[in-house]
């Protein structure tokens, strides 16, 4: 399967060409770069400038792209205000997440990429139909700008009410938009399993988030190398190379601070990965 990274394990360093190259030299094809301002600040047009004159020279490919969740610099600390979600139901504010979002995908502007990948929500969110209808409008603004640019949003299964696969589903059942799915392999854990996310959405699936937990926290484990995952991945590899041609196989973890060399541990996971 074609391996790629979520820059994710980096995510509290600001992302820079150094960075990138230590990714590229370690034979990583391709990266999804995370939204988090601490670490790509999309708003600062000489951070965008710097990334895409290395990423022209580059073998590296830029995958796709994680939606902003936050709009400030410490993960949502600085308050409610700093939450970016689609489900927000009073429109003056949704329209600021919107636009909030609409920064980030001017990125496709100088560094190209095919996908976007967004949650519909927030972690633990519950169902509420007013909150689909907030989602499908804001949607509807978002891929037609991203589709302007070339990129398509997939839509992530995340630990809520609005995001299970079969949610998603059916949020697609209401909505017709023909949106794709992002697999992630550690929230499927922690809802419906693995399987059963996979066999619901595998039609649409288009790339994925390959990590583990316990089932109970998003911790974003290293599979397979890592104590307290309890995905089981010889199957889900099985299930994940059923039509591998769709989707890469892309790494999301949590870094370590006992983990001097990352990289070279992620080499070693795609190697397991592949074994299992």
């Amino acid at each position: 399967m074609t391996h790629a990274l979520s820059t994710h394990l980096f995510v509290n360093h600001r992302l820079t060409v150094a960075l990138l190259s230590r990714i590229q030299t370690a034979g990583i094809p391709a990266v999804e770069i995370f939204c988090a301002r601490q670490h790509l600040d999309y708003h600062n047009k000489e951070q965008i400038a710097e990334l895409g004159h290395w990423f022209r020279d580059s073998e590296l490919k830029l995958h796709s792209l994680h939606s902003p969740m936050f709009n400030d610099e410490i993960w949502g600390r600085s308050g409610p205000h700093a939450v970016v979600t689609l489900t927000e139901p009073v429109k003056s504010l949704r329209l600021h997440m919107v636009d909030e979002i609409k920064r980030a995908l001017e990125i496709s502007e100088v560094i190209p990429f095919k996908y976007l990948i967004q949650h519909l929500g927030v972690s633990n969110e519950e169902f509420d139909l007013r909150k689909i209808d907030a989602a499908f409008s804001a949607l509807e603004e978002l891929s037609l700008f991203a589709r302007q640019r070339g990129v398509q949003i997939l839509l992530e299964n995340i630990p809520n009410e609005l995001s299970s696969s079969d949610r998603l589903l059916q949020f697609e059942e209401l909505t017709h938009m023909g949106l794709d799915f992002a697999l992630d392999t550690g929230h499927a854990h922690m809802a419906e399993g693995v399987e059963t996310a996979f066999n619901r959405m595998k039609d649409r699936i288009r790339s994925t988030h390959i990590h583990d937990n316990n089932g109970k926290d998003d911790s974003h484990l290293f599979p397979l190398v890592s104590e307290g995952g309890t995905i089981d991945w010889k199957n889900t590899m099985q299930l994940l190379r059923s039509r591998e041609n769709q989707y890469p196989l892309l790494l999301e973890l949590k870094e370590r601070p006992d983990v001097p060399n990352p990289l070279e541990l992620v080499k070693e996971i795609f190697t397991r990965l592949e074994n299992a």
